[in-house]
């Protein structure tokens, strides 16, 4: 009988949880959802003096607002200590481990000797074979697996192929530091079998690290999961993916006003693809995705390309759940973001829902988005930017009185009235229609460019849009 598919995700949390991480994430969530298994998160957090709470939390909120979800609890691998150095005992009593009695200096000299000899600096083996009642007085040893001494050892991985790794080249490396502590490569291994992981996705540059974790399951008896290391991303320069690549942690991506279906997507054909299909649901990525379609190249990230995905799914969010996300970011914006909350009563969410569709069709983020409608809230006497104020010459506030009066009289307000009497008193005064309606747009709004001008006079409404143009006239 198959087993069920088990996969993870296993951060460090030495920082925030940074795009390519998010993207190991999501490829490890993907093949679970589409096979019918599970994924479990694991909080690789040995590094005692690198591993903080709040990294925890930042990864934590991190998946969570990018929709990934895991089975159970997050499992410390600190926490798992004791089970790691059991079994490097365990090793040693089998006799596919030994202990190593080498002190730092010894260690030091045999690095030095190496390269003066043009050797790569690896242990020589000295203790492998030693009686431990030879050991030096008052020195801890370290826990060493017997690697093999000849032949290879095969990675057949599910995205870069048979990967062949001359076993000379593989010494034995220390699985439990003299202090007790399991290194990580012993500990991922443990944790990868008593977890029941299945499927080992993650990023390529765990491919050597795959060799060594191959030894210890081998001495242990355990069977390998099925690997899959995927390229990492790089900047679009080709060079390896930094900060000023767009290498931020997913809380960034958040405040920059991308929405989590966009992210998703964008970062799903990071390395990924099914055809030529750019545009993709979550659920079509879940029926689609296999590792089969992981190409092996690193893949480019695009700032651009993500500016226009992230447009495309403001454009086709439903109006109600991109105000569930406006909210959700303003709660990440400090006084600023707070202020414009406080203003989302149930008045202010009506305005804002009003305004959406005009909005969203001129935003690529929701900041622009957040931007784009801070007319509607705006305290008169209105702000106006330069070219705005440019408009309010002596024609622009002659027309502005002439049609203060104008709408005044008129009997219902909508969208439809509004227009009707702009385009009434252009006519009637030989102007084209933009020459009157930018006046209006920068009396309205406090600038050159906002959604229809007759939508505004329909969302402000008939009180606040005559106060508006009086000021301004």
């Amino acid at each position: 009988m198959t087993k069920p598919v088990v996969t993870r995700f296993a951060p460090s949390p030495t920082g925030y949880l940074h795009i390519g991480g998010g993207r190991t994430a999501l490829f490890n969530w993907l093949y679970a959802k589409r096979t019918g298994g599970i994924m479990l998160l694991r909080i690789e957090d040995t590094d005692r003096e690198r591993s903080t709470q709040a990294a925890v939390d930042a990864i934590l909120d991190g998946l969570t607002w990018l929709g990934l979800t895991w089975e159970g609890e997050p499992i410390s691998q600190f926490q798992r200590a004791e089970r790691h150095a059991e079994v490097a005992r365990g090793l040693v009593a089998a006799g596919k481990a030994y202990y190593c009695y080498c002190t730092p200096q010894d260690l030091e000299i045999m690095r030095e000797e190496a390269k003066s000899a043009g050797r790569p600096p690896r242990y020589d083996g000295r203790w492998r074979d030693r009686d431990p009642a030879e050991a030096p007085a008052g020195v801890k040893p370290a826990i060493r697996i017997k690697a093999p001494l000849d032949g290879e050892t095969v990675i057949d991985d599910q995205v870069q192929g048979r990967v062949v790794f001359p076993n000379k080249d593989l010494d034995d490396f220390i699985i439990l530091r003299s202090d007790g502590t399991p290194t990580y490569m012993h500990a991922v291994v443990v944790d990868d079998h008593d977890m029941g992981v299945t499927h080992i996705i993650r990023g390529d540059d765990h491919l050597t690290n795959a060799a060594r974790q191959a030894i210890i399951y081998g001495a242990l008896g355990w069977d390998i999961p099925v690997m899959a290391h995927i390229p990492l991303i790089h900047g679009p320069d080709g060079a390896k993916l930094s900060k000023r690549h767009g290498a931020l942690g997913v809380d960034a991506y958040r405040a920059m006003g991308y929405l989590p279906a966009a992210l998703r997507n964008y970062l799903v054909r990071l390395g990924w693809a099914h055809g030529d299909a750019e545009i993709l649901s979550t659920d079509e990525m879940v029926d689609l995705f296999d590792l089969g379609g992981i190409g092996r190249s690193p893949s480019r990230f695009d700032f651009a390309k993500l500016e226009n995905l992230n447009g495309h799914y403001i454009r086709t969010t439903p109006d109600a759940e991109l105000l569930e996300h406006v909210e959700i970011l303003l709660g990440h914006m400090g006084e600023a973001g707070a202020a414009l909350k406080a203003k989302l009563d149930a008045d202010g969410r009506a305005r804002l829902l009003a305004a959406m569709p005009g909005l969203k069709e001129r935003a690529k983020t929701l900041l622009e988005l957040i931007d784009g409608a801070a007319f509607l809230f705006a305290d008169r006497p209105l702000p106006l930017d330069d070219k705005a104020a440019a408009l309010l010459d002596d024609t622009g506030r002659a027309s502005l009185a002439a049609l203060q009066q104008r709408l005044s009289g008129l009997a219902d307000w909508s969208a439809q009235s509004t227009e009707a009497a702009v385009r009434a008193y252009a006519e009637e005064a030989g102007m084209k229609l933009g020459k009157v309606a930018q006046p209006l747009r920068a009396a309205l709004t406090g600038r050159t460019t906002s959604p229809p001008i007759f939508d505004v006079l329909a969302v402000l409404g008939r009180d606040e849009s005559l106060a508006r143009i009086a000021d301004a006239a």
